[in-house]
């Protein structure tokens, strides 16, 4: 068995290094195949099951409790290719980031990926390409992360490996490149065969042995000449070189293969395809083997773009330790032992600790107090990291997610990450004075670690409302106040993020005037509001020409005007999806100030909104209902209730996915009923969609119950 002993913090060149993330689908098995990844590299000596509660990722008491992995996990590992290789047979080192795959954490997959050079995507080889892998996929694509896939579970009832590489074809749109043969399926699994080598191996299930190369099956010699030549065809077609060999009719040796076929793999050409069942131990080092031949190192990404705070202008870094430093923190977390940790990818120079370095984001000066190697929930002190390693810093007063560290004298601001807006939002508040003054800052420390997390004060009802992606986000937000910063406190009913819009153009007319003793207040605006489409948010023009309305002045309107629509005109919710045009107005040159026409843009905007056909849209999500076939008619039957739109059933084995996209508003509470109406058999998963318009009975409904603006304080004057 493999692997190493050798110390983590040792510098390895940057070709020898590879920074990865396990991402997929809830349930797809991302964090079993993490715990026998850090067992065969011999990070750990004992195999941490989730179903125990015991998994060395999962370390937090919600995750073990759930069994799901909620906040992403780094650690630090090497391995030395175990089979065959063109590579050389020495140790490389693993930055690999374990991330959840619950929707409602999609946070973390985001912050992640922005750092990793190359992902592993985890699929359930009975469930194939779920709705979650296809989020994940697409976030990866989004920072160009080269992938190799995983088709776990090949033990499982209802495996099918070759109808889930038609699945990564068709929903991921990608070549998928397969490197194994499984050696049967279900409980017939019993092993894989390279495809290349044409080499059969058996695994121990229960790791006490290394893998046993045996003979390859007869029934499955046809079979495997046929992959291997559809395979070689793939990749000769991804480089003239091989390509032209092998029109002439040269064989191409095993190495000349698998050198195009990584570079195939870093240009996003090509996808390969592993398989095995971590639960049973088959399949990981030959994982391990292509995470070294295939996925990019920093060396071969070779340069990071960012731009210079001073110039503005683009700017390129190195990725070496000879370059000016730079790096990303891409997470905060709060330690109960060291307290917080800034997560920091480091892409150009050497970090010390004890250091002094540049927040290139914010202008400020920070100083490095320790460098820590983390492993899941544990740490290992180092004195200094180089370019391509991932690390945690203790002492960061100011820095957040997403923010460039730099040498102060070549200062360089990355690429941020940008995050989803809320969906849902629930009311909280404490239940002694104690635990007030405690909630504060425990809320405050919850927000910097995620930023998915939103935080206002109802100004109506004085009430802290939370935001955040889900039921299951917020109940583990207020479970994170109880248990770890022991704050008590009572929580409303989840509260579905409504926006207000309009349906036709309008016209509007704002003055405000104002007598005093002294100097009077003089604004005047004329406004135009036009719908846009959805999600396309709020924009401001001017067409003020000839001095009209002074230069000064237009951007007060503008800020009347935003302030007007994030209060509401229609039951309170913030307007979205608009043009506001000022194209015309007047100034008094004395009277006239910023306020006076911060004024005026809130006035006309509340009498252009009078005539243009307001109304309420809400937030649609994608859901996918895997089932039993027995009760598809009760889960179509339960989502017609709820307003659903069913888009589509699809039968894979003996379960139907059923397709559909439903109102957030109806969804609560929908997994107990799920679990209630299918004998806890069925699964499913909620996506944010967009958003639409409300049925005219139900807004009527929802005016109601929040009281109508004017009641509220609006008027016409």
């Amino acid at each position: 068995m493999a692997q190493t002993a050798t110390k983590n913090n040792q510098h390895l060149p940057l070709d020898r290094i590879r920074n990865i993330g396990i991402i997929a689908h809830i349930d797809a098995g991302k964090t079993t195949t993490s715990e026998r990844i850090l067992f065969y590299t011999g990070r750990t000596y004992k195999i941490g099951e989730v179903h125990d509660g015991a998994a060395t990722m999962d370390w937090m008491e919600q995750e073990q409790e759930r069994g799901i992995t909620i906040v992403s996990a780094a650690t630090t590992t090497f391995w030395t290719p175990y089979f065959e290789s063109n590579l050389p047979k020495e140790s490389y080192r693993f930055n690999i980031i374990d991330t959840p795959g619950h929707v409602d954490f999609t946070a973390e997959v985001e912050r992640s990926l922005r750092v990793l050079d190359g992902g592993i995507t985890v699929l359930d080889a009975s469930e194939g390409v779920q709705s979650q892998s296809e989020t994940v996929w697409r976030q990866a694509d989004k920072y160009n992360v080269p992938r190799i896939c995983f088709v776990n579970k090949m033990d499982k009832l209802g495996a099918d490996y070759f109808a889930t590489i038609e699945d990564i074809k068709e929903k991921f749109g990608v070549k998928p490149a397969p490197m194994v043969l499984p050696i049967g399926a279900e409980n017939n699994f019993r092993g894989l065969i390279q495809v290349l080598e044409q080499k059969a191996w058996e695994f121990d299930h229960d790791a006490k042995h290394d893998p046993k190369e045996i003979p390859v099956p007869e029934e499955l010699k046809d079979k495997l000449a046929q992959m291997r030549q559809n395979l070689v065809e793939m990749i000769a077609e991804t480089d003239d070189t091989l390509m032209e060999k092998y029109l002439n009719g040269e064989e191409l040796s095993v190495n000349e293969l698998k050198a195009a076929l990584r570079q195939a793999v870093i240009a996003y050409k090509l996808v390969p395809i592993f398989a095995g069942s971590s639960l049973r131990n088959t399949g990981i080092h030959l994982l391990l083997d292509g995470v070294v031949e295939y996925l990019p190192a920093p060396a071969d990404i070779k340069t990071v773009s960012g731009t210079n705070p001073k110039t503005d202008e683009p700017e390129e870094r190195q990725l070496n330790p000879e370059e000016k430093f730079c790096g990303l923190a891409f997470k905060i977390q709060t330690d109960p032992h060291v307290g917080r940790l800034t997560y920091f990818r480091i892409y150009s120079g050497v970090l010390k600790s004890g250091s002094y370095v540049y927040n290139s984001t914010r202008g400020q000066k920070e100083r490095v107090g320790r460098l820590l190697l983390m492993h899941a929930n544990q740490r290992e002190e180092i004195d200094e990291a180089r370019a391509g390693e991932i690390v945690a810093i203790v002492g960061l007063k100011d820095t957040k997610t997403g923010d460039t560290l730099s040498d102060e004298s070549a200062p360089i601001i990355l690429e941020g990450i940008t995050f989803a807006d809320p969906v849902l939002s629930l009311a909280i508040e404490p239940k002694t004075k104690s635990d007030q003054e405690k909630m504060g800052l425990a809320i405050a420390k919850l927000l910097e670690e995620d930023p998915t997390y939103t935080v206002e004060v109802n100004k109506e009802t004085g009430q802290t409302v939370i935001g955040g992606m889900g039921e299951l986000h917020l109940e583990i937000l207020v479970d994170r106040l109880k248990r770890e910063f022991h704050v008590e406190a009572n929580v409303g009913d989840p509260q579905v993020a409504y926006r207000e819009t309009i349906r036709k153009a309008s016209k509007g007319e704002g003055k405000y005037i104002k007598q005093t003793g002294g100097h009077g207040q003089y604004g005047h605006v004329l406004l135009r509001i036009e719908p846009k489409d959805r999600g396309t948010g709020y924009e401001f023009v001017s067409e003020i020409t000839g001095g009209r309305v002074p230069k000064e002045f237009i951007e007060p309107t503008n800020k009347g005007v935003q302030e007007a629509c994030d209060r509401g005109f229609l039951a309170g919710y913030p307007m979205v999806d608009l043009k506001v045009t000022l194209y015309d107005g007047s100034y008094h040159e004395v009277d006239s100030s910023e306020l006076a026409f911060k004024m005026a843009g809130s006035l006309g905007m509340r009498q252009a909104v009078k005539d243009a056909d307001m109304c309420l849209i809400e937030p649609i999500m994608d859901v996918e209902v895997t089932t039993p076939e027995e009760f598809m008619g009760d889960v179509i039957g339960d989502l017609g209730s709820r307003r659903a739109q069913i888009q589509g059933t699809t039968s894979r084995g003996s379960v139907t996915i059923i397709k559909a996209t439903v109102p957030l508003s109806q969804m609560q509470g929908y997994v107990t009923a799920l679990r209630g109406m299918t004998q806890g058999r069925a699964t499913s998963v909620m996506i944010p969609s967009h958003y639409d318009e409300v049925p005219a009975a139900i807004t009527a409904k929802i005016i109601e119950e929040r009281g109508d603006w004017r009641a509220r304080g609006g008027s016409d004057d």
